[in-house]
């Protein structure tokens, strides 16, 4: 698969070309600490299907953001891991993490009487 080049209204938009969606950020935060392999990736994301999983994957890997090793053992064994152009994204992740641990918080704090929009 070759990525396609396309235009972008904004540099936003091209951002989350790539990591936009449900799943691949938190693919992407899951990859942070090193290497996974499939069925770890599915046990970390248990809402995500296996069909969905190799979509996003696929998708990752096309846009230069992961590297998918594949070896010659029966059963076959696929690893994946962060490109450098991968790790570049680690700020924006972990800033992605912290923001939604605070939203949690403000969330569960919230009560009837005070809105969670202010």
């Amino acid at each position: 698969m070759k990525a396609t080049i396309r235009q972008y209204g904004c540099s936003v938009e091209a951002t989350l070309e790539i990591i936009g969606g449900k799943w691949k950020g938190v693919l992407l935060y899951h990859l942070l600490p090193g290497t996974r392999r499939f069925n770890e990736l599915k046990r970390l994301c248990p809402g995500i299907t296996q069909r969905m999983l190799t979509l996003q994957l696929r998708e990752l890997e096309v846009d230069g953001v992961i590297h998918r090793e594949v070896y010659a053992v029966v059963p076959p064994k696929v690893e994946y891991s962060l490109t450098s152009f991968g790790r570049s994204l680690e700020p924006i992740l972990v800033l992605m993490c912290d923001w939604g641990t605070q939203h949690i918080e403000r969330m569960s704090h919230a009560t009837d009487g005070e809105s969670a929009a202010t």
